[in-house]
């Protein structure tokens, strides 16, 4: 039978667009960093990620996705964007597969070569790697690794679908190689789309008959390229790709367009008429463009199956299965029901999840459960009842009730607190500031420091975890912890450095550490979510208004400061990252929550002044993640955003120096809100883009910086010389008198032997470029 009289597999009608990857007790986690450290194989590595994709497979089916091709193959080693990278060749190389040594070099870096920069995918706290490409670039494609899934997944049963990053989004996300710093990755999208259709011709080869390919690029504002040109480029790539016949050329395409709504793109995507469209109409999607259904009704062609992405991939309250059922009948067609997004943003299942409040579990579903709501939907639609699926939307209803009833989400005392906050947020005058920080710290050019967190050593760890399990008592876990402050505060006065941190050995996360310690939050034991690589955390979840019931870093601080006559800070994670790396409500904008926490931390930074902590950091690096997708929101958002922070520190003696401190996003967007938000030095990742974002100061930017010079999420331990080099760039920028030395992030993923590597190499390479200085300015003299 030829391909023009086969009948093709329908989309299923209830699916995900893609899973949590790291395994439900994080097998994958523990996998890589077994492989990194030597402890296994490569093939043994290969087995262990083999059975956490079969099982994942297994899983879902018995959850209900049992239709061919209902569970996507999503699956990368480290990161989707890498992994769709090396598949259509935009890493360059020869023809063969990359080797995992050649793999985690990209990801990790080595001793002999720096990683691939990384940051936020979208306004997520993924972390994707990002490609480096010129006009020279030469694209390989390697079918082979997404052929390969697919023939793993079918010798177990399983029919799968597999997912690439597609052509506009995979290039919308890269940066230019460094030697063409103002050439356009996209203008590289015609020969890359013939890569595309290498990959699809071999997935048509090997029997697949639907193949996802996700662009998130196009609900989006990039400065590259306006909403009108990415729609015509979109509707170029996918005007050849979908020319191919069917069938022994390519499978079908579905296409997808998840964290937020589609504008020009729509009638771009309607106008080439893919298999299937794939469409984000979650809550806050609707929200911000209640207009979004109508529009998708009017534009997409009946030839193109429409799948609803209405189950909300990012959050983890229960679905309103009724709301959601009446919005899915109204569509003009047949639609399948999936996630909005992937569902790698969420923990795995709610199941075992002991210590949560009963009401408040009851409100919640993870991805399990969410799959759950998908099939729920999905049935209902095909049999025209919710009978089959009674339990399903009975919790559902039941999850919206008591939410809604719940004395727990309300605080008057805070809500008071709040409505009577004065409109205008100001520290006053920063030459005043400058002048009495100064004084009062006495710290040399080119002051020293690191971000925070030092590496947390199996004891540590272990401690924590025999203190919550109460099998030491609290005596004993804060000696554990106070030796282990004053091992970080005696390395740190032998290393040389100028102001010393006590390494938060308590601290499990750095925004879990605060949720614990405040009303409105609760925690999990098992949520893990991927951040990148082996890198997961617990999101907190929010569900009512914050409070703080006593100090929550004092002590700790207190007590490093007791240890050295050098200048301790103190550390606090912000609002708007507390909020950014939790699990939100959704029941009221996020500008209330965020004068909350700011409260509760504008108490926090009190209490250290008290004890003597002249220098306090409040970290933001989630500033940018949160930043909306679409031009029009950002004034709206960094205006609350910027407002939160300054509330932190508004009432701090003017020789209290505010630090703050950035990381891994592009920030060239928001250099005038963090500029805006007048803290007194402001660190920030550069080690990685080579110091690209001091390009983007101007004469008004008034902090002092640390642009980091150590890439701390790669192992490898930077040289003297390369650090020299860094910090030469940043002088050419930054003057000596406001320029500090510090690393890109905290050192919690390090081990101690690259630390203290790193760092000594650091205090070298600034008293060299003193040296430097120095010499250079007694030359001058003498030659005057």
């Amino acid at each position: 039978m030829s391909h023009t009289e086969r009948t093709w597999a329908a989309y299923p009608t209830a699916t995900v667009t893609g899973y949590p990857r790291i395994g439900p007790n994080r097998e994958l986690k523990r996998a890589l960093e077994a492989l990194w450290s030597g402890k296994i194989s490569p093939a043994e590595f290969e087995t262990a990620a083999r059975s956490v994709r079969l099982e994942t497979y297994g899983r879902l089916t018995e959850l209900g996705l049992n239709q061919p091709y209902a569970v996507p193959a999503d699956f990368a080693a480290y990161d989707q964007v890498l992994e769709t990278a090396a598949a259509v060749g935009v890493l360059g190389g020869a023809a063969g597969d990359l080797d995992w040594e050649e793999y985690f070099a990209l990801a990790r870096g080595t001793d002999d070569r720096p990683a691939l920069e990384m940051t936020k995918w979208f306004d997520t706290n993924y972390h994707y790697l990002v490609p480096e490409i010129g006009p020279d670039t030469v694209f390989t494609p390697r079918p082979q690794r997404v052929t390969a899934l697919v023939e793993e997944a079918a010798s177990a049963g399983h029919t799968v679908r597999p997912v690439l990053v597609g052509p506009v989004t995979l290039l919308a996300l890269s940066k230019a190689a460094e030697d063409y710093p103002n050439f356009r990755p996209l203008d590289r999208l015609d020969d890359l789309v013939k890569n595309y259709a290498v990959v699809l011709a071999a997935l048509a080869e090997a029997g697949v008959e639907w193949v996802q390919l996700d662009e998130p690029a196009l609900v989006a504002d990039f400065d590259a390229a306006d909403d009108d040109q990415l729609a015509g480029l979109a509707q170029s790539a996918y005007s050849t790709l979908l020319s191919a016949a069917v069938g022994d050329e390519r499978p079908q395409i579905a296409v997808t367009a998840s964290y937020g709504s589609l504008r020009a793109g729509l009638d771009a995507l309607a106008s080439v008429a893919p298999e299937a469209l794939t469409v984000d109409i979650s809550k806050p999607t609707l929200q911000a463009d209640p207009d979004y259904i109508q529009r998708i009704t009017a534009a997409v062609p009946q030839l193109t199956h429409l799948v609803a992405g209405i189950i909300d991939g990012r959050n983890i309250w229960a679905a309103d299965l009724e709301t959601q059922l009446e919005t899915l009948r109204g569509f003009d067609r047949p639609v399948s029901v999936s996630t909005s997004t992937s569902l790698l943003h969420v923990p795995y299942t709610l199941e075992g999840e002991v210590n949560l409040p009963v009401d408040v579990a009851g409100w919640l579903s993870f991805a399990e459960e969410k799959v759950t709501e998908i099939e729920a939907l999905a049935e209902a639609l095909a049999t025209g009842t919710t009978q089959s699926r009674e339990v399903a939307f009975a919790r559902a209803a039941r999850a919206q009730r008591t939410r809604t009833e719940s004395a727990r989400t309300h605080n008057d005392a805070v809500r008071q607190r709040t409505a009577a906050l004065p409109a205008e947020v100001s520290r006053g005058d920063v030459n005043e500031r400058r002048a009495a920080q100064k004084a009062r710290l006495g710290l040399p050019d080119l002051p020293t420091t690191t971000i925070g967190s030092f590496p947390q050593t199996d004891d540590v760890r272990k401690a924590r975890a025999a203190f919550r399990a109460g099998r030491i008592d609290e005596a004993e876990y804060t000696d554990t912890m106070r030796a282990e402050i004053k091992r970080v505060v005696d390395l740190q006065e032998d290393i040389g450095l100028d102001v010393i941190v006590h390494g938060e050995p308590e601290r499990n996360d750095m925004v879990q550490y605060f949720a614990e310690h405040l009303d409105g939050f609760v925690t999990t034991a098992n949520g893990w979510v991927q951040s990148y690589g082996s890198r997961c955390t617990r999101p907190p979840i929010l569900f009512g208004d914050v409070s703080r019931a006593e100090p929550i870093t004092v002590p700790w601080s207190s007590y490093a400061a007791s240890l050295t006559d050098k200048p301790v800070k103190g550390m606090l994670t912000g609002p708007v990252t507390i909020l950014a790396w939790s699990f939100v409500r959704d029941d009221e904008p996020l500008s209330v929550p965020a004068d909350q926490i700011a409260l509760a931390l504008a108490d926090e930074v009190s209490d250290l002044e008290d004890a003597g902590i002249p220098i306090i950091q409040i970290d933001e690096p989630a500033l940018r993640e949160l930043l909306p997708l679409r031009e029009e929101r950002r004034a709206e958002y960094l205006q609350w955003a910027v407002r939160a922070f300054r509330l932190c520190a508004v009432g701090a003696r003017v020789d209290t120096q505010i630090h703050t401190h950035l990381c891994y996003s592009e920030f060239g967007q928001v250099i005038t809100a963090i500029q805006a938000l007048d803290a007194d030095v402001t660190s920030i990742e550069a080690a990685r883009s080579r110091m690209e974002l001091l390009d983007a100061l101007d004469d008004g930017f008034h902090a002092e910086i640390g642009p980091g010079v150590w890439d701390i999420h790669s192992p490898r331990v930077p040289s003297t010389a390369e650090l020299e080099d860094l910090l030469g760039a940043a002088l050419k920028s930054i003057g000596p008198d406001r320029l500090w030395v510090n690393p890109d992030c905290g050192l919690k993923t390090r081990g101690y032997r690259e630390t203290e590597a790193s760092l000594r190499n650091l205090v070298h390479a600034r008293a060299a470029l003193l040296g430097i200085r120095q010499g250079a300015g007694v030359a001058a003299a003498a030659h005057v």
